[in-house]
């Protein structure tokens, strides 16, 4: 396999203490080198896996990735054993909400926010989200509604690594026409009332410095393109958060970027074929969020106990918690909830109208929303559409690959092969068989950084068993 291995303990040591202690990122450095080696490991592309595979990175960028008889390792590598273990990209989560964490009433969550430290406990809920992604391996997340300087700041600080977290691509304050109530406001939602209005906001939010923009409810067709005119002029990107076919068509034809939600949400499916066939056509991406209420209702029926969940539990202080806890003691009576009857009749057909077309298709999820933890929220969303028909390794491939293009970061994220960034995710079992193995991750990398897991081999002993946590 090349030269001795050689490896440095006290690093990934190092990395972990800093973690388990509180939410701020490792003050320790990337090694110069970094080799995880023995695993299966799937790319990110719809290609047979390398078993047996290495993977090495130097500083943030992986520079070799293959079978590991075929893989020069370093000697002074620092080592990291995967064997027994599934090696592949850090997900990506192309719908989350960092100001939520599962709370069930925004009527209340908002709130209590303001009630307990305003923006300072806005910032820390934000934290606490962004770890809850990363620590279940999502490793990117598109923000997709937030107040502006909260969002700009959660994302400057993850990008400085002042705290671990998520890499976030925030959009700040959706656009949208007669919305209203807690949810717009707590979202930090920005009502317009004339296309005019809707290109001086994007304009306004394109000058502060977001990543994308969102299109949120009640806009016309002149309000979409007036919003995708403004934003790809400054090269961003417009998701739109649509339902009904005639939203989806208006949206499709003014050029919105990622289409968001289409098909669930109790929405009567199947679209016309002409609407799905324009799609698949246009090679529009779609994001249907599926499981958040017609499957996530459902299951926790079926084990209410996971809302109690110790790993979960540990993920959360305390006091927030406990908030979260008290708002989901009768979580069947939610106004959130009050459609699942109907969407639960709708979901198959929501979402196998878009696996058949042969649509692109991201994974996102509306993380944070009730009952829909970020920490468990995209592998339950990949579940639903492998249960519907997607294959497992398209599946992955959504939630990596095709994200990381639906976001416009394909050239760097997404896919592990040379000269992509590295982050990569160890996940217990085989995902291509059982893909709720995506629930099991024991090591994150991301930016060449081990933010969890890790412990490095000992050079004078070949590896033989799973990586340690």
């Amino acid at each position: 396999m090349g030269p001795t291995m050689r490896s440095r303990v006290a690093y990934a040591a190092a990395t972990l203490i800093v973690l388990a202690a509180g939410a701020r990122a490792p003050d320790a450095q990337a090694p110069k080198r970094l080799a995880l080696v023995g695993g299966m490991l799937l790319t990110g592309y719809e290609v047979p896996p390398v078993h047996r595979a290495a993977i090495v990175i130097e500083g943030n960028t992986i520079v070799q990735a293959g079978p590991a008889s075929e893989v020069k390792v370093p000697a002074d590598a620092t080592l990291v054993d995967t064997s027994g273990r599934t090696m592949l990209p850090g997900l990506i989560e192309a719908h989350g909400h960092l100001v939520a964490l599962g709370h069930g009433n925004y009527e209340t969550w908002f709130p209590w926010i303001a009630a307990h430290g305003g923006d300072a406990m806005l910032m820390r809920v934000m934290e606490t989200a962004a770890r809850q992604l990363l620590m279940a391996g999502v490793t990117t997340t598109v923000d997709l509604g937030a107040p502006l300087q909260a969002s700009l700041a959660i994302r400057d600080r993850i990008n400085k690594g002042e705290i671990a977290g998520t890499r976030a691509l925030v959009s700040g304050p959706w656009i949208s026409r007669g919305a209203g109530g807690a949810m717009q406001a707590g979202f930090g939602g920005v009502n317009i009332t004339t296309p005019q209005e809707a290109a001086a906001q994007t304009e306004k939010l394109a000058a502060a410095g977001v990543d994308q923009i969102k299109a949120h409810a009640g806009l016309t067709f002149e309000d979409y393109k007036a919003i995708v005119d403004a934003a790809h002029r400054h090269g961003i990107r417009v998701h739109a958060h649509v339902y009904a076919e005639a939203d989806v068509r208006h949206a499709l034809e003014a050029g919105v970027d990622v289409l968001q939600h289409v098909g669930s949400a109790g929405t009567a499916p199947p679209y016309s074929p002409e609407l799905i066939r324009d799609i698949a056509n246009a090679g529009r991406p779609v994001v249907v969020t599926a499981a958040h209420r017609a499957w996530v209702y459902p299951d926790t029926a079926a084990f209410p106990e996971r809302l109690q969940d110790p790993e979960m539990k540990r993920l959360f202080p305390p006091e927030i918690f406990a908030e979260i806890q008290r708002s989901l003691e009768n979580w069947p009576a939610l106004g959130y909830f009050q459609r699942t009857d109907r969407e639960m009749l709708y979901r198959e057909r929501g979402v196998k109208q878009f696996i058949e077309s042969g649509a692109v298709m991201g994974m996102g999820t509306d993380s944070g929303t009730p009952m829909n933890f970020h920490s468990e929220a995209l592998w339950r969303e990949i579940k639903v559409h492998v249960d519907m028909g997607m294959t497992p390794q398209r599946a992955i491939a959504a939630a990596t690959r095709v994200n990381a293009q639906i976001i416009g970061k394909g050239r760097e994220l997404g896919t592990i092969e040379p000269g992509k960034r590295a982050d990569v995710i160890v996940v217990k079992g085989n995902p291509l068989f059982d893909i709720v193995a995506l629930s099991n991750v024991e090591i994150i990398v991301k930016d060449g950084i081990v933010f969890k897991g890790g412990a490095a081999a000992d050079s004078k002993t070949r590896p033989s068993n799973g990586a340690g946590k």
